[in-house]
């Protein structure tokens, strides 16, 4: 059977960038099904873009969403993301990709991307590794994890977006889906390979009021999903050895301490939170790539509970 994936890309004031990653995806060896594009009200050249590119592209929809007047970023990109998603009919369709209009992607991305969810059964989400050019022009790592799929293009099975819940709305949906994978049983991965290796013309964390309002927004974020202040801690070090250095790290932790101080909502599954702690807590303990190495091992019960073979009769929990 021939694959079919879809990608939906929100975006907003993209005129600089999105150029390149319309050409980008028009140049894969495996094409999209479909590309829905969503204009989240822009006030740039992106509506002329996406016109001209509607008009080459047989494959790219556009979906043009009133201007809210400002960015929202985090529930705001994810409003936009299911403006798209509603017009679709997602099973129709084998994978599916939200993946931001600031990218450079290699020629054989999705290919490779579907050649390694066909491998492994339980992979749910992946995605290649994000660089960026540094003042030299050289090209740097945003220092991704492995066990994750990367926010600026989510490449995900589409059984599995769904018995998920899809993205939650609010600033670390990012991270809440690829927790929510492990909880089911399923797998989240990225890899910094050279065929899965993609620019981010935008660095990751940015902002439009400034790097540092980002990762202040991360810290948030962080404290939302049910990070413990002693993972918060060890991030936020961590990221101090990062660009921008020092600083970078400790707005991280300055937006975490100060929505612990105003004791802001968090993410209302308690079970999921719990869970998110006692990996963290794995994390620290036996470092990561081990750490998620034993997860998933332990949580493949998990996944044959939910997902019984040919003539396995046993009971599916639907959580």
């Amino acid at each position: 059977m021939k694959t079919r994936y879809v990608i939906i890309s929100p975006c907003r004031d993209e005129a600089l960038h999105m150029g390149v990653t319309i050409e980008s995806v028009a140049k894969q060896t495996l094409l999209p099904a479909l590309w829905v594009i969503v204009d989240d009200g822009s006030r740039d050249e992106t509506p002329r873009i996406l016109e001209e590119a509607r008009t080459r592209y047989p494959f790219i929809t556009v979906v043009t969403r009133a201007d809210r007047g400002r960015r929202a970023v985090g529930p705001g990109v994810i409003d936009a993301f299911y403006a798209g998603y509603e017009t679709i009919d997602p099973t129709s369709f084998d994978f599916l990709c939200k993946l931001d209009l600031d990218l450079d992607l290699p020629a054989t991305y999705f290919a490779e991307l579907v050649r390694r969810m066909d491998a492994d059964p339980r992979l749910g989400t992946c995605s290649g590794k994000p660089y960026y050019r540094g003042q030299g022009g050289e090209l740097v790592s945003e220092g991704c994890g492995d066990e994750t799929s990367i926010g600026a293009s989510k490449f995900y099975r589409v059984e599995c977006f769904q018995e998920i819940g899809g993205f939650v709305r609010e600033v670390m949906w990012d991270g809440i889906d690829c927790h929510r994978c492990r909880m089911l049983g399923w797998k989240a991965h990225s890899w910094d390979e050279p065929e899965l290796r993609f620019i981010h013309l935008r660095p990751m964390g940015s902002s439009e009021r400034g790097i540092l309002t980002g990762r202040m927004r991360h810290g948030f974020g962080q404290y939302f999903m049910g990070t413990s202040l002693e993972y918060m801690v060890a991030s936020a070090l961590y990221r101090t050895t990062r660009p921008p250095y020092v600083v970078g790290g400790l707005a991280m932790l300055a937006g975490y301490l100060r929505s612990m101080a105003r004791r802001e909502p968090r993410y209302s599954d308690p079970e999921f939170r719990r869970f998110v702690r006692q990996s963290q807590r794995e994390f620290l303990l036996k470092g990561k790539r081990k750490a998620i190495a034993e997860l998933d091992a332990r949580q493949g019960a998990v996944f044959e509970r939910r997902h019984p073979r040919p003539g396995d009769t046993a009971p599916v929990r639907q959580d």
